[in-house]
């Protein structure tokens, strides 16, 4: 059974041969860049205010409202939180991020539970909205229901703290199997690429921002 992520998953389904030298062979590491370092510095920002009473560093002043906001929400406060899934057959259960049979692994940017409601926030850098994608949200919910039964609704949002938009989506207990299987097609077609061996390269927008530089459709990006 493949362990996966959101992220791994996403990576998949942009182009099988970079998940390969990712995530399989290993032999091609992701630098990332100045964005994503970034983010991670927001990431850091926001949950040390949250979890220590660290002062947000001046120039993250910007996020300062959202993550007060957050701050006042009633219950307990989760931070990066790590959450992992085990499935056997079509059931759901809780086990630890790094156990040999993890299923899925995600981590919450901020989570808030007060008995059977629950809040869950993803923390995001981009310019805008335009491209949000709510189904992470979904496998955070899916999550915080397995690890949390007593927890019936959760109330979730991406928070791109850059641009101040929200972007809301309420999650509901019922649903919980529905959220968890968003991506089965894409894990379908994961396990059949590590059965065959067959990672074929594809082409996109994004080539030029690759690591796997010996693609064949690797090229240096535009300069606009």
């Amino acid at each position: 059974m493949v362990t996966w992520s959101y992220s791994s998953i996403k990576t998949f389904d942009q182009c099988p041969k970079k998940y390969y030298h990712l995530r399989i062979a290993k032999d091609v590491k992701d630098e990332g860049g100045t964005a994503a370092q970034y983010g991670t510095d927001v990431h850091k920002a926001a949950e040390d205010h949250v979890k220590s009473g660290v002062p947000i560093p001046p120039k993250f002043k910007y996020m300062e409202p959202v993550v007060e906001a957050l701050k006042a929400i009633p219950g307990e406060k989760y931070t990066e939180l790590k959450l992992g899934i085990r499935k056997t057959g079509s059931t759901y259960e809780p086990c630890k991020f790094f156990d040999k049979d993890v299923w899925w692994r995600g981590v919450a940017d901020f989570v808030s539970v007060n008995g059977w409601k629950a809040h869950s926030v993803d923390y995001k850098t981009g310019k805008n909205a335009k491209y949000a994608d709510t189904k992470q949200l979904d496998l955070i919910a899916g999550a915080l229901f397995v690890h949390f039964p007593d927890v019936t609704r959760v109330k979730s949002g991406l928070a791109y703290v850059v641009s101040d938009e929200w972007v809301p989506k309420v999650h509901v207990r019922t649903e919980k199997n529905a959220y968890l299987s968003a991506f089965d097609d894409e894990l379908e077609r994961l396990e059949e690429a590590e059965a065959s061996g067959v990672w074929n390269a594809k082409s996109g927008p994004l080539c030029g921002w690759c690591p796997v530089v010996s693609c064949e459709h690797h090229r240096k990006p535009r300069r606009y």
